[in-house]
């Protein structure tokens, strides 16, 4: 077996950590490509990583098999054959009998089906697995953080370039594809998800398509985006008006933008979650628009753009030091216009840092 160090290493040895004090499992099977790339590092469509309490073993196919063996230094590399009998040969090495597996990421097929091919050993789908990789997830390395931080670089250029691409008669199609490739061409891998670029009326919807509707004087422009870097997500939305901002505009701009900047200052290590989202939601109850604040305040951002934690009105998590999450309050009026302003805020035993250097004070284009 190779020697395992660096990040991956560690975030394996903490999952071996948690098999060895477990009365329930002492293996653990990952078949998610998110999963498999947190624990390994190494991106691929197929594959299966196979952990027991003091070895770990990824199993791919040939397609990625001299790439894997280069690059995941941090567990034994194996090739993955035709037999069916490969995974339980070894998992029987390892002395494995009781096998965890993702049950939130797993059909009752496949579980029927991996069930059958490592019979005598018993596969365990009671989110016990769930339950510690989401805890592993939720804190974030030095090393995660940096990946983010430069995700979130990526995006913020492409902020400032979209400012001065924003005018009338361009569609909020054309502003969607335009932050897509300038991400892609500055050094995003990805987009975290499919851009949102919504306006005038149609920024009411908080995750609106963006259409062939042409962007007027007047209008605001609502854009949630992000980049993806070593596959770290980032996450961040603006709200600009064009030409000309109303008075209820303002008004409503600056509400949200209260709430925002409420939350902030909250955030540290031991709060609860739902706290975290009532900070946001009081602002914009008292100013009489809670009705049209329907989403919760936050979520965290990681390799996927949607983790634990969740800054939610029922969510009855505490924040600890090293989680990741969005500060993203909105006002939503049907009909008329929406606005969202959304950063990420890495906690810490002290407070937080905000990861998002961007401008949140109303920008008239």
């Amino acid at each position: 077996m190779k020697n395992c160090m660096g990040m991956v290493f560690m975030k394996i040895e903490q999952l071996q950590s948690l098999l060895r004090q477990s009365s329930g499992m002492d293996g653990a099977l990952l078949v998610s490509p998110e999963n498999r790339r947190y624990f390994t590092g190494f991106p691929s469509s197929d594959g299966y990583l196979l952990v027991s309490g003091d070895r770990a073993v990824f199993v791919i196919d040939s397609r990625y098999f001299e790439a894997a063996q280069s690059a995941v230094t941090d567990c034994e590399v194996v090739l993955q054959s035709t037999d069916r009998t490969q995974l339980a040969a070894i998992f029987a090495d390892m002395g494995v009998t009781r096998i965890g597996v993702e049950a939130s990421r797993m059909s009752l097929s496949a579980f029927s089906r991996y069930a059958d091919l490592l019979r005598p050993m018993e596969l365990l789908a009671d989110n016990t697995l769930d339950m510690m990789i989401t805890a592993l997830r939720a804190v974030k390395t030095p090393e995660e953080i940096e990946r983010i931080e430069r995700a979130q670089r990526i995006a913020e250029q492409a902020f400032a370039h979209i400012c001065k691409f924003i005018e009338p008669g361009r569609t909020e199609r054309e502003v969607a594809l335009e932050l897509d490739f300038f991400m892609l061409s500055h050094g995003a891998e990805a987009l975290s998800f499919e851009t949102i670029a919504v306006s005038g009326a149609n920024s009411s919807k908080p995750h609106g398509v963006p259409g062939d509707k042409k962007i007027e004087t007047g209008d605001f422009v609502t854009m949630d985006y992000g980049a993806v870097v070593d596959g770290y997500h980032s996450d961040m939305t603006r709200t600009v008006a064009v030409g000309t901002v109303s008075e209820k505009q303002k008004e409503i701009y600056e509400i949200v933008l209260e709430a925002h900047l409420a939350v902030l200052p909250k955030l540290i290590a031991g709060l609860p979650c739902f706290e975290a989202d009532a900070a946001a939601r009081d602002v914009i109850e008292r100013a009489g628009y809670g009705a049209y604040f329907g989403h919760s305040t936050g979520h965290g951002v990681g390799i996927e753009i949607h983790e634990r934690p969740n800054l939610a009105p029922r969510a009855k998590d505490a924040l600890v030091a090293g989680n990741v999450v969005t500060v993203e309050p909105g006002i939503y009026l049907p009909g008329e216009f929406g606005v969202r302003i959304e950063d990420m805020a890495f906690i810490t035993p002290e407070g937080c840092r905000d990861l998002t250097d961007c401008p949140k004070a109303l920008l008239v284009l």
